[in-house]
């Protein structure tokens, strides 16, 4: 890959960012969807890469929604991890989308709630609020509520974002994979039809 192809792809991973931090919004689910594009860079432009796709991707969204600022933290760890683990893996196998989904969902799970609680008291306006709100209703402490209404969501949407880039990196051209192309040393690849 073209070594300055992180100029056309960052840009890119901002924009998936934002888009689908904003359908997740508009739409109300139980989802993040606002790393989708972070986890494409890390993939194909290497992890430090990824965690700057991240990170800007958070900044630039925090101008029209600022809870969205303190949660780059979180970004930027999803893609120092997904691109780490596309370093060690290659992107090319079955396993290795669920192996980085699960990894980049549980430190959102451990550093999203801390954000959650101690710059937004808990609540920081997404539909997940709800169920914070029912936790604590029924006798949870704020970080516990936030801890563990964030578990199931971040492990749904890392695993499907995952999947997600696993497949579109499998529709690119090989000369757009960068590091996904590498075969894992575990798994056999994937056969694909070029």
């Amino acid at each position: 890959m073209n070594k300055r192809m992180w100029l056309v792809l960052a840009p890119i991973g901002i924009a998936l960012n934002i888009v689908g931090g904003m359908l997740n919004s508009t739409l109300k689910l139980p989802l993040f969807l606002d790393t989708i594009g972070t986890m494409l860079v890390a993939v194909t432009c290497g992890p430090w890469i990824g965690a700057l796709t991240g990170g800007l991707s958070n900044l630039i969204a925090s101008l029209s929604s600022p809870a969205d600022m303190w949660f780059a933290i979180v970004n930027i760890l999803v893609g120092l991890i997904v691109g780490y683990v596309a370093v060690w893996r290659g992107y090319r196998d079955w396993i290795t989308p669920l192996i980085a989904g699960v990894l980049a969902a549980i430190a959102a799970s451990i550093v999203g709630p801390w954000i959650a609680v101690y710059i937004y008291g808990g609540l920081t306006g997404s539909v997940l609020d709800v169920a914070v709100a029912g936790l604590m209703k029924s006798g949870q402490e704020v970080f516990s509520a936030v801890f563990i209404s964030r578990i199931l969501p971040n492990l749904g949407d890392k695993i499907l974002s995952a999947y997600l880039v696993f497949f579109v990196i499998k529709a690119l051209p090989k000369s757009f994979r960068g590091i996904a192309d590498k075969t894992a040393a575990v798994a056999p690849p994937v056969k694909s039809a070029e």
